[in-house]
């Protein structure tokens, strides 16, 4: 069995060790390849347009990611040939402590209490009603799915929207173009996991935005295209949207010019929301691999039509 490998990321010895390990009869080679034809399956991440006629053959793409929008836009992938994503692989976890940080951050108001702080003022804050506080979820997959279930316990008035209709205790949840205005309106903060999209490009405009609650905050998590910088920016500077927490963008790294980096009302971090961990994702890859040389199906298998 050969393997093709991709990282644009420094730590492409690390990943090549470790799928060596995990599949010790396969014949593990970093991409591009002086014989690239031939290979059973390549293993990528955010590849450069990628000489896709030396994979003639090729059983699957395993992307490092449960994000495919940079491999599903090279539009020379074989249509036949399965592009698989990531599940989990430590990520839900991450997300879901990344958004609960969040979440509580805003509604205990430690933002508020840092500017104190710099300002050298002690007063406490009335206590926000809970029962107000509405969290929304947009996008309510695997990731949406394990954020809920972390916010659950704190008792907030949790909903969610997606593509298609789907039912979660604890949850009211929304379901197509028709249900999203309503889903806004009951978020206090909005956490955005959907997948990036032809139809979820630029969804986040001024329109969209401007139907959330007077003061609502945005947490963006899944891609930096689906949100209009420029008209989160108008709103955060109107008032309109009190805060904006930010861990993706269109261009990462955020050019140094970016309003993003120094805005009072937006605080950012650099793409960390969930990292892929190496010995998961490897383990998960391996068993995959495993099933299907034995001719048994697979999970994770992307829907090409969808872009998920």
């Amino acid at each position: 069995m050969r393997l093709l490998f991709y990282s644009g990321g420094p730590d492409t010895a690390a990943w090549v060790a470790a799928l060596r390990h995990a599949l010790p009869d396969a014949q593990v080679d970093v991409w591009p390849a002086p014989a690239a034809k031939g290979a059973d399956y390549a293993v990528v991440w955010r590849p450069p347009p990628p000489p896709w006629a030396d994979l003639e053959g090729v059983k699957a793409v395993f992307n490092l990611g449960a994000g495919v929008d940079a491999i599903a836009r090279h539009t020379a992938l074989p249509p036949d040939v399965p592009l698989v994503r990531l599940e989990d692989a430590g990520m839900a976890q991450q997300m879901a402590e990344y958004v609960c940080h969040a979440v509580l951050r805003r509604y205990r108001e430690f933002d508020c209490y840092a500017e104190q702080q710099r300002a050298g003022v002690w007063r406490a804050r009335p206590r926000a009603n809970k029962q107000t506080f509405g969290v929304g979820i947009l996008g309510l997959g695997l990731l949406g799915m394990a954020v809920a279930a972390a916010l659950l316990p704190f008792g907030f008035p949790l909903s969610g929207w997606s593509r298609t209709a789907k039912q979660s205790a604890g949850i009211s949840t929304f379901a197509g173009a028709n249900e999203l205005d309503a889903f806004l309106a009951t978020a206090q903060v909005l956490v955005c996991l959907l997948p990036l999209t032809p139809e979820t490009q630029a969804l986040l405009d001024r329109a969209t935005l401007s139907r959330l609650p007077p003061g609502a905050c945005v947490v963006n998590v899944s891609r930096g295209a689906l949100v209009v910088d420029d008209d989160l920016l108008a709103l955060l500077d109107n008032g309109h949207l009190s805060a904006a927490i930010l861990d993706v963008f269109h261009d990462e790294p955020l050019p140094p010019t970016h309003r993003f980096w120094h805005h009072p009302r937006v605080e950012l971090t650099p793409h960390v929301a969930a990292m892929t961990l190496l010995d998961e994702a490897v383990a998960q890859i391996a068993a995959k691999i495993r099933r299907l040389e034995a001719g048994l199906p697979i999970t994770g298998v992307v829907a090409r039509d969808r872009g998920y």
